[in-house]
């Protein structure tokens, strides 16, 4: 939110000679986050005049419409004749005066300003936007100075167009809806600096009449409690908006529309009261306030058509929906050129409906972004006398005695606060007076309790509080207090933060990293070793994820948990595997050019509790019980941590050393070996089987078991995944679930042997369907001790070994502790090694 400190000196009187730092020092104390405060006098140096265009000459033959002025600036540019200067912008005629600024001139961001030659002709200068000084964000023309200015060419622009203000630039957080307006900023500076406010919403407002300005029916007074409106009639169309409120709505990053509009967004700004203007003569019927119908369609301000929901409201004539209720109106029924007669409405909408409204058609409007912080309900005819005033005054009109006021708003509810409360939070002493003085500033009404508060400070249970009860009435405009905590927060907010002590506890000696810290850092550490890259991928998926990844309909990881409040209404769910987001990941750096991939993901995926229920609602007063806490833990989801690889494209890249190695299923089973080890399980504790698991290709899908145990899968994806995720073909990818892993055993250190090995290769035919992995597990078993490492490094299959056939050709390494082994020995243990091969698998060898 962007506001001027002029405008706030409206209603607060701050001091005259308040510098920025403690103007922005203050709110910060107040917990308001200030993004920048600027003093506008600073960002343009050099001549910046108001000038008067005298003469305009259209150009032709380029690209854009170009045209040469000449512009009257008086005796700045020391000569008295008009200045020339060539601009693109058209709306502006001959007679209008504009914003120059002269050569010398620097405009924010360091654009310098000069004298040159362009499109054929000599420009001095540069006629300005509100965009190029900095002013807001519109650059569709330049400025043009209303009739209401008495400023003459030559002089000052500065004041005229407010750049001798300081602009704030605040951040709001959610539950300070009532900062969103100047009337909320300066309740807030008041406070800060001891000195009166001027409540625009005390201003005198007429109730409403038996006979409504305009027949309305509100059939959902849950979602609309409150509607208010009053029409004017023979408004003047041609009358333009004054040119001190287009200044201040441009400050605001607010464009200017048409009065009537401008008016809405003045009163907003000013009163935190969103109101919307019809043109009456373009309604039909009586308006209707409901819930839409699911399908019903309506045409917004800015041209969208959008498809409505039943939990959307709109307001309806007979014709249909003609607004889509507090966030924006519709083109049907919006004030155009031709309007004389206006219907202002001010309303209060439900703020939860607002919220959800404005998400799911994406329309994050100033209106939305205020209701669903929530508005003040008793500002709605304060705000509505305000604009008929303002309209009446500068685009005449009569307004209409009738004035409609359909309340349904229901009154707080006190909130019953122990006046020891934020001392014993705190842990600063707050007497219960102090508490009721701070309480009644931010506008509560504060009733006694239990016990009377006395004047006498050592009256007992008074001075600390014990037993002293208050009745606190929160006011209409801070819908956000409505526990004790919140109270509690405000008193220790408005007696200042600085006066709470930090006392930072003593940390207790440690023990270091737990195992599960340890194993996880350890994974990473030996992906990243290895040449992979890790991600961080949102945990939010798309319903259409488990079809595209193909898994069954009894599949464990289609039931996902759904988010109460969504980022996005498209990734609704908590992801029950991390291939999805990671896939999306690759995919898209596919997209930007990389071919080569390698990318791991270590994180937590969430599997609902089928039949758990509801968590048990537990307030902020007093700290959970055991059993409280056991009851929301078996709602909460389980949380197991995995890891997962995807590779695409070159493991290996090409060079002029050779071709490249295309990453496959085997590496990605590699790469959950290199898991596996990293987590200190050892190899002969991991076995590797094939299997059929989605999302992978049956033929070329892995399951790892740990003792047994299946933890993982890793191979090649299915080409029908690959398909539907838009992958390159031969995608791999692997997944582990951490957390299934038993503890690390205790590793003793291993034995190294000094003497020379002996290396003997054996190639054995066995049948297709035989593992490799356990052919390699049957020749450790029959080589015995002396046999240090087996690794295959070659597959061959052919006509000459027979149909389903194939040749396995590994390197044995044996080695002896104590000894240099000789070739009788080697050649034992290794026909040792292939009788238990040839026993349990009919193996031979190969060439034998």
């Amino acid at each position: 939110m962007r506001v001027s400190v002029s405008w706030l000196r409206e209603y607060v009187d701050l001091p005259a000679d308040l510098p920025t730092g403690d103007l922005e020092q203050a709110l910060v104390d107040l917990g308001i986050e200030v993004e920048s405060a600027v003093d506008l006098a600073e960002t343009v140096t050099g001549q910046l005049v108001v000038g008067e265009v005298r003469e305009i000459e259209e150009l032709t033959g380029f690209k854009k419409p170009i045209r040469f002025c000449r512009v009257d600036v008086g005796a700045a540019n020391g000569t008295g004749e008009p200045q020339e200067i060539v601009c693109g912008a058209r709306n502006f005629a001959p007679g209008d005066r504009v914003v120059v600024i002269l050569p010398g001139g620097v405009l924010p961001g360091g654009f310098a300003i000069g004298a040159r030659k362009t499109y054929g002709h000599n420009s001095a200068g540069m006629i300005c936007s509100a965009k190029e000084l900095g002013l807001g964000d519109d650059h569709s023309g330049i400025i043009v100075l209303g009739p209401d200015v008495t400023a003459k060419p030559g002089d000052d622009a500065r004041p005229v167009v407010g750049l001798d203000d300081v602009v704030l630039d605040l951040e709001i957080t959610p539950d300070r809806g009532y900062a969103l307006s100047l009337r909320g900023l300066a309740r807030e500076l008041s406070h800060a600096f001891d000195v009166p406010l001027r409540d625009p919403a005390l201003a005198p407002a007429p109730g409403g009449t038996e006979t409504p300005a305009y027949p309305v029916e509100v059939r959902d007074t849950v979602g609309c409690d409150r509607f208010t409106a009053r029409l004017v009639r023979g408004v003047d169309p041609t009358a333009p908006t004054p040119s001190w409120m287009q200044q201040r709505l441009v400050t605001a990053g607010i464009r200017s529309i048409s009065l009537p509009v401008d008016i809405t967004n003045y009163v907003m700004m000013e009163l935190g009261q969103p109101m919307h203007a019809f043109d009456a003569d373009r309604i039909a019927g009586p308006l209707v306030v409901r819930r839409a119908e699911a399908g019903e369609k309506l045409t917004t301000l800015d041209g969208v058509n959008r498809v409505l929901t039943a939990d959307d409201m709109v307001i309806c004539d007979d014709t249909g929906p003609i607004s889509l209720a507090a966030v924006m109106g519709g083109e049907t029924s919006e004030v155009v050129a031709g309007t004389t007669t206006v219907l202002f409405e001010a309303a209060h909408w439900d703020p939860a409906m607002v919220g959800r409204t404005a998400r799911r058609h994406k329309l994050f409007s100033e209106a939305a972004k205020r209701w669903e912080r929530g508005v003040d309900p008793a500002v709605a005819l304060v705000a509505l006398e305000r604009a008929v005033r303002l309209l009446t005054e500068h685009g005449g009109g009569t307004p209409s005695a009738e004035i409609l006021d359909i309340d349904h708003v229901r009154p707080r509810t006190p909130i019953s606060l122990p006046a020891d409360l934020p001392t014993r939070r705190v842990g600063v002493e707050y007497p219960p007076a102090r508490v009721v003085a701070l309480l009644e500033r931010v506008g509560c009404t504060v009733a006694q309790g239990a016990d009377r508060l006395s004047e006498d400070p050592g009256a007992v249970g008074v001075a600390s509080g014990v037993g002293t009860v208050l009745s606190v009435t929160p006011p209409t405009w801070r819908p956000d207090l409505t526990d004790p905590a919140d109270l509690v927060e405000e008193v220790v907010r408005l007696d200042g933060y600085d006066k709470v002590p930090s006392v930072l506890p003593t940390a207790p000696p440690g023990r270091g990293l737990t195992p599960r810290q340890r194993r996880r850092r350890a994974v990473a550490g030996s992906l990243a070793e290895r040449g992979y890259v890790e991600v961080l991928a949102h945990p939010f998926v798309s319903p259409e994820l488990a079809d595209q990844l193909g898994l069954p309909a009894d599949d464990p990881r289609r039931p996902a948990v759904r988010l109460a409040n969504p980022l996005s209404e498209e990734e609704p769910l908590l992801r029950t595997t991390l291939l999805g987001p990671l896939l999306g990941i690759l995919k898209r750096n596919l997209g930007r050019g990389h071919r080569d991939l390698a990318l791991y993901e270590i994180g937590a995926v969430f599997h609902p509790r089928v039949g758990a229920g509801s968590p048990p609602a537990m307030g902020v007063d007093r700290r959970p019980t055991d059993e409280e806490f056991a009851a929301a833990d078996a709602v909460v989801p389980a949380q197991p941590v995995h890891v997962a690889v995807v590779l695409s494209g070159d493991l290996d890249p090409a060079g002029w050393w050779g071709a490249g190695r295309p990453a496959g299923w085997a590496d990605a089973i590699e790469a959950a070996r290199d898991v596996l080890a990293a987590a200190g399980i050892p190899d002969e504790r991991v076995e590797v089987r094939a299997a059929e698991y989605a999302p992978w290709h049956p033929g070329r899908c892995a399951e790892l078991r740990v003792d047994g145990s299946v933890v993982g899968h890793a191979g090649e994806l299915h080409p029908v995944v690959v398909a539907a995720l838009e992958l390159p073909r031969r995608t791999s990818a692997m997944e582990l679930n951490l957390d299934t892993l038993p503890p690390t055993p205790v590793t003793p250190a291993p034995t190294v042997s000094g003497f020379p090995p002996a290396l003997i290769d054996v190639a054995l035919v066995v049948d297709e369907s035989v593992p490799a992995e356990q052919v390699r597990r049957a020749l450790e078993a029959g080589a015995g001790e002396l046999l240090e490492d087996v690794r295959l490094f070659d597959v061959y299959s052919g006509a000459q070994l027979g149909a389903g056939r194939r040749s396995l050709a590994y390197k044995l390494t044996f080695r002896a502790p104590d000894r240099t082994l000789t070739g009788e020995e080697a050649l034992a243990a290794r026909d040792a090694a292939v009788a238990v091969v040839a026993e349990r698998f009919g193996a031979t060898l190969r060439g034998a």
